[in-house]
């Protein structure tokens, strides 16, 4: 049986380590990259093709519940473990709605990521007792049976939302996501204009909201 691929996606450093640490002594798993950002891990996923993703949100660049749902589209035989700090229900529900197959609190014991990682090989899906409670009751309604009433970006328009709250220049937006200044441009007047929004501290305030950024950055 060949070991399940892992890739770890986070931007500290010690978190990454500590993972690594804790995944050595799980049997059939072997660690084959880290990404600190979540751009560099869609390169990775692209170059390694994983069979596993454990997946920080709060990260600069791409967070993680937009380098999910890429992961999900160019890869779907990678699965994706949301591995966060934020207990917020909303943040679960965009995580399974983005195609990770469980969410696992950082603050979790080494036993409950054990756990996790075995409910992930076995195909299932896993999430923390914290934040379970009040999600798997209405998953289905919420998730299925509810029309998604908020404003639909494209995924650049999420990419140049999240840069712009990261307090990112237009030409520092272009550079990064290989566009044109005029492009970025036209980006962001479009995204005022579909939210309604005509400032940038009101961009990154929807951007929070939205789960793009987070507080902790």
């Amino acid at each position: 049986m060949k070991p399940m691929r892992v890739l770890l996606a986070d931007d500290h450093i010690l978190v990454r380590a500590g993972l690594r640490k804790l995944l050595e002594s799980v049997p059939d798993l072997e660690v084959v990259g880290e990404a600190s950002d979540g751009l560099a891990l869609i390169a990775l996923v692209a170059e390694l093709q994983p069979d596993l993703v454990l997946m920080d949100i709060a990260m600069p660049g791409l967070n993680g519940l937009d380098a999910t749902a890429r992961v999900m589209k160019e890869w779907p035989q990678t699965r994706v473990l949301i591995l966060s700090m934020h207990q917020n229900e909303e943040y679960v529900r965009q995580a399974l709605r983005h195609g990770a197959v469980g969410y696992l609190l950082k603050d979790a014991a080494p036993t409950e990521l054990d756990l996790a990682l075995k409910a992930v090989m076995r195909g299932e899906t896993y999430l923390s007792p914290a934040v379970s409670r009040g999600v798997l009751n209405d998953y289905v309604q919420r998730l299925r049976g509810e029309e998604d009433t908020r404003v639909i970006l494209t995924p650049r328009q999420r990419e140049v939302l999240q840069l712009i709250a990261e307090g990112q220049s237009t030409k520092e937006i272009a550079r990064r996501l290989e566009l044109s200044v005029k492009t970025v441009d036209t980006h962001r007047s479009q995204l005022m204009q579909q939210l309604n929004i005509h400032e940038v501290a009101g961009l990154v305030r929807y951007a929070i909201r939205a789960g793009l950024v987070s507080t902790d950055l």
